[in-house]
């Protein structure tokens, strides 16, 4: 039977529950009600050949109503004249006359009791915050047990804006660092909505840059680096791990600086006269934009030989034009055929490179539209020692000092 039952009535409420619809009415949005429910209801065709069964659904939607139950779903009923079963009463449309029958028929009466404290506990101190509840209701809801401690939070950032702490240092009662870092996405909604432009970096977005966005401290990343060459070492310290800003004060008189993304290639990487290996960036290139002396330096960028590799690459010529490219060319690819592996298709690069050179964009190319192989990958690992100590050895990488 395909005519609308009770049940199907509840659930197209429960739907309009889920949407927020019916809370939104609280934090000064439009009520829905009265509100009219869809009705599949039986045809002509349906009245004459299943006579008993329409009139057991009539009887069922009666028996779930309004009427009978005292709460819930209205009907309008209309009069049918058929020329086999005379003139009869049928459903015609079902509406839901209040919220009180909605709120009765789907059990939420204290939702909407709780939901309106927090509109009142919000709506005080931050009126600006009115259509945010309209639209995310049952956000609010469900984190109604915390909302006081998130109104605090917001509270202290109207009071402090961009404060220049680290999120542990904020004095905000009850509340941890735990409790931000786990409601980020959140707070930053409500943040935006109550902050003045001038309190918000926009050009920080997402949760990873909650700190920036809002001014606060953040732990810096540091950058991971061996000296290569035994009379550069500070104090006998080789291998150190250093903010951006102390590796930009750096004082060596440094003419080879090698970057690598493989920890144990930085860390089995020869010695070098006058040279510098940085390993571990990740996807921390960028910060290399703060250390000037690099700039009057020769680096080299030592990467898998794959698509994702030359990207990198590419990356990393939009801050230092001056990269070489090391280990990375059509020669050492095919001196390794037997450990090639492959690419996975979620890290392939298949657009467009613009600062390459000749060599390296024909190679770029080839692994790109699969002229050697399927989805080609010489990850740096693979390279033989030898040959890492030969391309030094052999001034594949000259002094230009």
């Amino acid at each position: 039977m395909s005519w609308t039952t009770p049940a199907q009535l509840k659930e197209q409420l429960q739907r309009r529950w889920n949407r927020g619809e019916i809370l939104a009415g609280h934090a000064g949005g439009e009520t829905v009600f009265p509100l009219r429910l869809k009705l599949s209801k039986p045809t002509a065709r349906d009245i004459t050949e299943r006579f008993d069964e329409v009139g057991r659904w009539a009887q069922a939607l009666r028996e779930e109503s309004r009427e009978r139950r005292g709460f819930g779903y209205a009907i309008e009923w209309e009069e049918t004249r058929h020329r086999v079963h005379g003139r009869n009463i049928l459903p015609a449309a079902v509406f839901v006359p209040s919220e009180e029958d909605a709120l009765r028929l789907i059990g939420k009466a204290r939702e909407v009791t709780r939901f309106a404290e927090l509109v009142e506990a919000t709506l005080t101190p931050f009126p600006g915050l009115r259509e945010w509840l309209a639209r995310k209701p049952l956000t609010a809801l469900e984190n109604a047990s915390d909302w006081s401690r998130i109104l605090a939070v917001l509270e202290y950032f109207r009071s402090h804006p961009r404060p220049s702490l680290y999120v542990r240092q904020l004095n905000i009662a009850e509340v941890d660092t735990k409790f931000i870092e786990g409601r980020k996405g959140l707070i930053a909604e409500l943040l935006d909505t109550v902050l003045p432009d001038t309190a918000v970096n926009t050009e920080a977005s997402g949760a990873r840059n909650f700190e920036r966005r809002y001014g606060l401290r953040n732990e810096v990343p540091l950058i991971r680096f061996r000296i290569l060459d035994p009379a550069l070492f500070i104090q006998g310290l080789s291998d150190l791990s250093v903010p951006p800003e102390q590796f930009a004060q750096l004082a060596l008189p440094v003419r080879r600086v090698f970057i690598t993304e493989n920890k144990i290639n930085g860390l089995a990487f020869p010695d070098v006269p006058g040279g510098l290996v940085i390993f571990g960036l990740g996807y921390g290139l960028e910060r290399l934009v703060e250390i000037g002396w690099l700039c009057e330096t020769n680096i080299w960028y030592w990467g898998d030989i794959d698509t994702h590799g030359f990207a990198i690459l590419n990356r990393l010529r939009t801050i230092l034009p001056h990269v070489h490219s090391f280990l990375m060319d059509h020669d050492t690819l095919m001196a390794h055929v037997s450990l090639w592996g492959q690419e996975l298709t979620s890290e392939r690069f298949d657009g467009e490179l613009e600062h390459l050179t000749a060599p390296e964009q024909a190679l770029f190319e080839d692994l790109k539209h699969n002229r050697l192989g399927e989805r080609v990958r010489l990850e740096q690992e693979r390279i033989g020692y030898g040959l890492v100590q030969h391309a030094i050895q052999m001034a594949a990488i000259p002094d230009t000092q």
